[in-house]
């Protein structure tokens, strides 16, 4: 059992060493690009559930599968072998899911990005989504029928946002926008939504009655075509590092005007441009990472 686990924990260095076109061995781990190692993590790791580090810097134990389908929800670009989780993202999910036809015209939700097998950075992609508790939920309702694994990978999802990107597109923006993300934003285990700015000002314009939800919403660059739902840590997680709570407010007023200004919309480019950010390593990770990527 202990050769089993030592090959297994191999295969998964040589394969990160094959990502750089090198052979790495377990006592180089610590030198190794992170993305390289996690990304080629194809199966979680058998251990007791646990969001390990922050948000952008953490790995994930003991991860779920979210279903590709369920009554409410589809999984899509299931190649990336993204649809993993902490065990509380995944509840999260068929919980929201099965409200969301209770508070809107859709059928259901489709749901993008969440983790990898074992959490970690990403060969490409998102700088969070590390720990199972990011999830991109699509902001295109789930059709009345059940996609096939081709139209998952080619099917793409409506974009919000108007092409000045100073508002939402009228033609595209309803009601239940509204509502699905009002529905995400009260649930309790929510740490905060993320949104394109021009979703956020739609939502303070156009939101009515109780408004404290708003509070969790916030602008972040991109997010045209969907929410990023993000989870607190879960109780009693003493290696998930939590982000800092949300701005008290609304966040509908001066705040939000910066996201609409030419500095923000249309920046100058640097005189010099920046140098590449050198890759995280493992050892740029929290310790328990390193059981994560040994586990077999």
């Amino acid at each position: 059992m202990r050769r089993r686990a030592g090959l297994a924990a191999l295969a998964l260095l040589l394969a990160a060493g094959a990502a750089q076109g090198q052979t790495q061995d377990a006592g180089r781990l610590d030198t190794l690009p992170a993305k390289q190692v996690f990304g080629a993590a194809k199966a979680p790791a058998p251990l007791q559930a646990r969001a390990i580090g922050f948000y952008s810097k953490g790995c994930l134990a003991g991860a779920q599968a979210l279903p590709v389908n369920g009554a409410t929800w589809q999984a899509m670009r299931l190649s990336r072998n993204r649809n993993w989780g902490h065990p509380n993202l995944i509840a999260f999910l068929e919980r929201f899911a099965a409200t969301v036809p209770s508070v809107s015209q859709w059928p259901g939700i489709l749901v993008g990005d969440m983790s990898q097998p074992r959490g970690g950075p990403m060969l490409t992609g998102h700088a969070s989504h590390q720990i199972g508790l990011d999830a991109d939920i699509w902001l295109t309702p789930m059709p009345k029928r059940e996609f096939t694994r081709d139209e998952r990978e080619k099917v793409a999802a409506t974009m919000i946002v108007r092409k000045d990107r100073l508002d939402v597109d009228a033609a595209v923006w309803t009601p239940s926008h509204i509502a699905v993300i009002k529905a995400a934003a009260q649930d309790p285990e929510v740490e905060r939504v993320l949104v394109n700015a021009a979703i956020k000002k739609a939502l303070c314009r156009d939101a009515k009655g109780d408004r404290s939800w708003l509070q969790k919403v916030r602008p972040y660059w991109g997010h045209d075509y969907h929410m990023h739902v993000r989870l607190s840590c879960p109780e009693g997680a003493k290696d998930c590092r939590p982000q800092d709570p949300v701005t008290p407010g609304e966040g509908c007023g001066p705040e939000l005007d910066w996201w609409f200004s030419d500095e923000n919309l249309h920046p100058k480019p640097p005189a010099t441009p920046p140098k590449p950010k050198p890759p995280m390593l493992m050892k740029d990770l929290p310790d328990a990472c390193r059981q994560v990527v040994l586990a077999p």
